[in-house]
């Protein structure tokens, strides 16, 4: 990979999570994975929890939305670090019913890394159930 700007860094980020977001309120379990690195990695609740492929990431992530779940959206995304191949992100998402109401906001941690030629996310560390 030629040296990137941390603009171009932060912008590649900045695209895979509207990517994922994206997928995920399509329901699209391809367009979800393509913006996930494998195994990718969640702390939560004091563990760690590792998916080796978007399906079992999909299927994990239907369970952990909840009954009533319609759709997510980003609240905020603010970068606390960058650099040519990995961006830290301190985002908060989210979670809707089809009425409109929020099901609650989760605080995150993302780590977007380039690896294997394309930017994605590798890890988290999150709030949400």
């Amino acid at each position: 990979m030629s040296e990137i700007s941390q603009d171009e860094a932060v912008a590649a980020a900045m695209a895979v999570l509207d990517a994922h977001m994206a997928g995920l309120n399509t329901r699209d379990k391809a367009a979800i994975g393509a913006t996930l690195h494998f195994p990718h990695y969640r702390l939560s609740q004091g563990r760690m929890q590792v998916w080796e492929n978007s399906d079992q990431y999909f299927a994990d992530f239907l369970a952990r939305a909840g009954d009533g779940w319609d759709r997510s959206a980003w609240d905020f995304r603010n970068v606390v670090a960058a650099g040519p191949e990995k961006v830290h992100l301190d985002v908060q998402f989210t979670r809707y019913r089809a009425d409109g109401s929020a099901m609650g906001n989760f605080r995150s941690l993302w780590i977007v890394a380039f690896l294997n030629g394309r930017w994605a996310a590798q890890a988290r560390s999150s709030f949400a159930a």
